[in-house]
């Protein structure tokens, strides 16, 4: 590599990819909390005996869940199985006993968060409780945001309503698989797959077993047997209960209900083994065709998993393991089947956690034990057959009332309320179905309110429980644009404030007419997580305002056919005589969604790294706030930094001095209530930040991907602040987060983007040497293909060009085209980068040890004549006398086809990852002979010419005999052939050769390199079931790397690349070795872009089978023109 601006290239490619690397690790690796409680539970589990089914099931095992610390009989407890079977599986690594090991820690140093905890554990105890103790209260159960087709299901005779009672209990089964990593290795996922379906076979038959124990013991039987089985997965274990749905041998209709927590089900969460990638790819293909129409001879029939509802629930941005896109159900379950839900968004949850914490996160164990509780019908004991109404018992009981979109704030979306105003229910009817009424604990009657307020502003305010009705006319101050209606508090709703739509103004509700009726609509407030409250120094005093518990929000088609909204806040005991503390709060406003709006361009995020966008909000501002980011949070988080600057206290009655800090950091902490913000994400839907003084704004979006969203590389956050204060509002983007960000969602397309610099640097060396020119080195290589204009364009522009506009003429969504771009040069730009680092890494160690072996070998040979090495040197001849033998001679002058004999059995009968390590191994030692040879060549053609410049100025014939014997010492070092090159008619001296020699083979081991790193998961995987009972490694695997073993034997060699091809279509024209490597770069870089790197194995197979078959050709060719030679003579 020549040239200042070459080596200034590389250098700031290095430096800016190695600073990504490195605040990306700091940021991944730093501690975050989560805000979770923990789950207790009290554990026993009971073996199911195994059956000789298959082989897994004398492998792995399966459980009972028993909770409780009394010792049982287990064969009794088995014989009393009458309940709803759930079997949960385990993700990667996960199994019953760490869970165990894990218990014991925590009662020892009473530690919260140290290990795993498999959420079978703590479910199924949060589950058992819940069952004794019955449904919870009834604002437990707000109404939630449906989509169109959840709606559909809450009308007729899919209505579902809460129950009552739980009339029947949930038994835990879980599968103990041993802890093995299926997430590294697509035989294990498929070994589990089989077991699942064997363990979903036995729960049913050990029913059975136990029913027909019962009947003969006389007991009575109220219950009929179970036909199927709820799955709950974690991980990896979601994904087996996908696979085992639709394996070919289960039952039919054994499973109905697929609940997956934190589960990856687009692809793999690290998509580096082909037969992985393969195997999701075939199970989602599958489950698409699945509910389909399926057509026969007799016509078309009811699609297969027409029965199956499947919902699934990511941890949102702190998963750092499972994206949401990797959760997602687009494309694979329609939304008549089931969704995706964060939860951060999750009603009662709010909260974001980690990949191992969504197993025991108290809020989350508790909101779906009850979910699963409320799949039973209370009339059969067993879970609703209806398809439809059990989506509508997911979609009630886990989200929101708070949309999962921002589209609400753009363009009035009909709600429940107002589809059922206009199917003009009866009035009683309407009350009891629409909205869930406060509970009759929690009534308190319009008597025991004082004076009616009517409030004349837009905005209403409540600064303490004064027990008062205030009034707002929805035409007078919902006029100008102003139709929506937003409402934040810490009072708790039922008890502390309700809500009322009325027709009409009137004292009390008993005067309004039967044919206008109130609608109380307290229960669509949705309660968020709060901060802790303030501490009151003394009672009857004021304390700084809590932070905001509920919001209630409001649309136009929510108030068609109301006159007045009131707000009722309860009244409250005073406190030794004095008026009760202002520390409850609530603030209402009816505004305009265009008002408000704070746009952030993408040039002033970029700058706001270094320097921060500010601005003020005066007095009387809107309540809520439409910051709209024209870059995505999820690629560019942006902590947002809020100072209260005013309250609108004039005089405080202190010293000029003291006033403006009281004022700003004291008085105002009475008054204004924290800000809060919520954000809306395409793909992760909604996340709430409370609380927000100081905090870094994050949505676990995915811009830059193929498939991705039009609305994925933005960001609405809607903040509530308070309209009576005044704010200082900072922006910045968070840079150590950004990097976070960027190798967490971008790391596969890394991957796939190196494969296909290396494919590139490959192009460049066959061309050169296709041209009779210099071969350049891999760095040189490397660095050539980022020159602009032409490199530049043709290997990093035009296939982001070619694949955009492959996804427009088959019709697949087109990304946003901005970020997209973007996104992808630098995904490009770094893989370039991660490249060098290897170059670099691998070239000095190579230089490092032939300048050892040099040294050595000198050193050697100086000490050669001395006594003291008699008998060493005798050792030495022996060992010689050795490798002389006619058949070490043999396996020396083969060693090609001996390293792939050796790799062949490696790949097909152990596994794939030892073969490409055989490889990689012989790439060193022939990468070191060539280096070595170049520089013991170089040392003495620089001891010749020192010599012959001596033997000039001396002018005597005995330093010419010198040069000559000091030439011949390096006779051992240097093979026989030393004076010759590859090509007989070449000019290249022996070192120039060598040195082609070690470019050519770096490049080669650098690409094996990177195929044996995406095999090492693979490997270490199946490591850790040694002594388990040994597989032979899936034939896709073997076949690809046998592919890649070809590519080793016919292309390793400068003498066989220059071999071509003739053009199909054109006469007398004939493409190269260059040329296939080129086509191979762009299918890398093809599927590096849809986050497939698995993919370049089949590039790498394909150059391997190529060079093969020329080779053969080449042969069959010489061969023909000998034997003509031969046959003229």
């Amino acid at each position: 590599m020549r040239g200042l601006r070459a080596k200034c290239r590389v250098i700031v490619l290095v430096t800016i990819t190695v600073c990504i690397g490195l605040v990306a690790v700091y940021d991944l690796l730093k501690p975050v909390p989560n805000g979770c409680t923990m789950t207790y539970m009290y554990p026993t589990y009971i073996p199911i005996a195994s059956g000789p089914e298959n082989v897994s099931s004398a492998k792995y095992g399966l459980f009972l869940y028993h909770e409780g610390w009394k010792n049982i009989d287990f064969k009794e407890h088995i014989k009393k199985l009458s309940g709803v079977p759930v079997l949960f599986i385990p993700g990667n690594g996960g199994s019953y006993k760490q869970a165990r090991i894990f218990v014991v820690a925590l009662l020892a140093f009473h530690l919260l968060l140290v290990a795993l905890v498999e959420l079978v554990r703590s479910i199924a105890a949060e589950s058992d409780r819940a069952y004794q103790a019955g449904p919870l209260e009834r604002t437990f159960y707000q109404e939630a945001s449906l989509t169109p087709e959840e709606i559909a299901g809450t009308v007729g005779s899919n209505e579902f309503k809460f129950p009552n009672q739980y009339s029947s209990r949930l038994d835990w089964f879980a599968v103990d698989l041993e802890g093995e990593h299926s997430a590294m290795d697509g035989r294990i996922l498929e070994e589990h797959t089989e077991y699942v379906v064997y363990a979903i076979h036995k729960i049913l038959d050990q029913y059975k077993e136990s029913h027909e124990a019962r009947l003969k013991e006389g007991s009575k039987i109220s219950k009929s047997l179970p036909k199927s089985v709820i799955l709950v997965g974690h991980s990896m274990g979601g994904f087996v209960a996908r696979a085992a749905t639709v394996h070919p041998h289960l039952r039919k209709g054994s499973v109905e209900s697929v609940l997956t927590l934190s589960s990856p089900h687009q692809s793999p969460p690290v998509a580096l083994q082909p037969s992985l990638g393969h195997y999701f790819s075939r199970i989602n293909q599958q489950w698409k065709a699945g509910y389909g129409i399926q057509t026969s001879h007799t016509g078309s029939s009811v699609p297969s998993l027409s029965h199956v509802v499947v919902v699934s629930i990511s941890g949102g941005i702190r998963d750092y393991q499972v994206r949401s896109k990797l959760g997602s159900l687009d494309g694979i379950v329609p939304a008549t089947h089931g969704f995706m839900i964060g939860t951060m968004g999750m009603k009662n949850v709010w909260l974001s956690m980690d990949h191992q914490a969504i197993l025991w996160c108290n809020q989350l164990v508790v909101q779906v034990s009850h979910t699963l509780l409320s799949l039973i019908d209370s009339g059969s004991g067993r879970p609703y057959s209806s398809t439809q109404k059990r989506l509508v018992v997911f979609a009630k009981m886990l989200r929101s009332a708070m949309p999962p979109s921002f589209n609400w704030m753009r363009q009035a979306v009909p709600s429940r309320l107002s589809l059922l105003i206009k199917n003009k229910k009866k009035d009683a009817e309407y009350q009891e179905q629409t909205i869930f009424p406060c509970p009759r604990s929690n009534h308190w009657s319009s008597d025991a309110l004082e004076r009616d307020l009517y409030i004349e502003t837009n905005t209403v305010t409540v600064l303490a429980m004064d027990g008062r009705r205030r009034w707002l006319d929805i035409q007078k101050l919902g006029s100008g644009g102003k139709s929506h209606f937003m409402f934040v508090t810490n009072l708790a709703p039922c008890s502390g404030v309700r809500l009322h739509l009325w027709p009409e103004k009137s004292e009390q509700t008993s005067k309004v007419p039967p044919s206008k009726r109130v609608v109380e609509v307290t229960s669509k407030m949705v309660l968020i997580p709060a901060g802790p409250a303030p501490l009151q120094m003394e009672p009857g005093s004021q304390t700084e305002q809590a932070p905001p518990s509920a919001v209630f929000r409001l649309g136009p088609e929510d108030m068609l056919g109301f006159g007045f909204l009131t707000i009722s806040v309860a009244p409250r005991l005073t406190v030794i005589g004095r008026p009760p503390p202002a520390a409850s709060m609530a603030v209402g406003q009816f505004f305009n969604p265009k008002e408000g709006k704070i746009q952030f361009p993408r040039v002033s995020l970029l700058l706001s790294s270094y320097a921060k966008q500010e601005f003020s909000l005066e007095e009387n501002h809107p309540l809520a706030l439409n910051m709209s980011f024209s870059l995505s949070l999820g690629l560019l988080p942006v902590t947002l930094s809020l100072k209260t600057t005013g309250c609108g206290i004039k005089n405080s009655g202190l010293p000029f001095k003291e006033a403006g800090d009281m004022e700003n950091y004291k008085l105002c902490r009475l008054r204004c209530f924290p800000p809060v913000a919520f954000a809306w994400d395409s793909m992760s839907g909604l996340q709430i930040y409370p609380n927000l003084y100081d905090e870094t704004i994050m949505v676990d979006s995915t811009p830059g991907f193929l498939g991705s969203s039009q609305g994925s590389d933005k960001s609405t956050v809607l903040l509530m602040v308070d309209p009576h204060c005044s704010f200082k509002i900072s922006a910045a983007v968070s840079v150590t987060a950004a990097a976070g960000r960027f190798v967490l969602l971008y790391s596969s397309k890394i991957i796939g983007f190196s494969m296909a610099v290396v494919f590139f640097a490959l192009m460049l060396q066959v061309r050169a040497w296709e041209l009779d020119l210099p071969l350049p080195s891999l760095l040189t290589a490397v660095e050539s293909n980022l020159r602009m204009p032409m490199s530049f364009l043709l290997l990093a522009v035009l296939p982001i060009v070619v694949s955009l506009l492959l996804s427009f003429l088959t019709s697949e969504l087109l990304p946003p085209l901005a970020s997209f771009f973007v996104v992808s040069i630098i995904c490009y730009a770094v893989a370039n980068g991660f490249v060098i680092i290897l170059i670099l890494i691998s070239q000095l160690t190579f230089y490092f040890a032939a300048n050892v072996q040099v040294f050595t070998k000198l050193r050697w040979e100086m000490w050669e004549e001395n006594l003291r090495f008699t008998v060493l040197r005798r050792f030495i001849n022996v060992f010689s006398i050795f490798f002389s033998h006619k058949a070490i001679r043999i396996l020396k002058g083969n060693s090609t086809v001996v390293t792939a004999s050796i790799a062949s059995i490696l790949v097909f009968f152990v596994h794939p990852a030892l073969g490409l390590i055989i490889l990689f191994l012989s790439h060193v030692l022939c990468c070191h002979i060539a280096l070595s040879s170049f520089l013991g060549a170089s040392f003495r053609s620089q001891t010749h010419n020192k010599e012959l410049f001596g033997s000039k100025t001396k002018g005597g014939a005995g330093s010419r005999q010198t040069n000559i014997d000091s030439g011949n010492k390096f006779g051992q070092f240097l093979p026989l052939e030393e004076n010759s090159s590859i090509s007989p008619n070449s000019g290249k001296s022996y070192g120039d050769t060598q040195l082609e020699i070690f470019n050519y083979r770096h490049a080669m081991l650098m690409l094996h390199l990177l195929a044996t790193l995406m095999f090492l998961p693979s490997l270490l995987a199946c490591l850790q079931g040694i002594g388990m009972g040994h597989k032979f490694p899936w034939f896709l695997d073997s076949a690809l790397c046998l592919g890649v073993i070809l590519h080793a034997l016919y292309g390793s060699k400068l003498e066989f690349i220059s071999l071509s091809i003739p053009f199909p279509g054109v006469q007398k024209q004939e493409v190269g070795l260059s040329f296939v490597y080129f086509l191979a770069g762009y299918y890398c870089y093809f599927f590096g872009l849809d986050s497939a790197p698995y993919r370049a194995f089949d590039a790498m197979a394909a150059v391997g089978i190529i060079s093969c078959t020329l080779r053969i050709m080449e042969r069959r060719n010489s061969f023909s023109s000998s034997q003509k030679h031969s046959h003229r003579h």
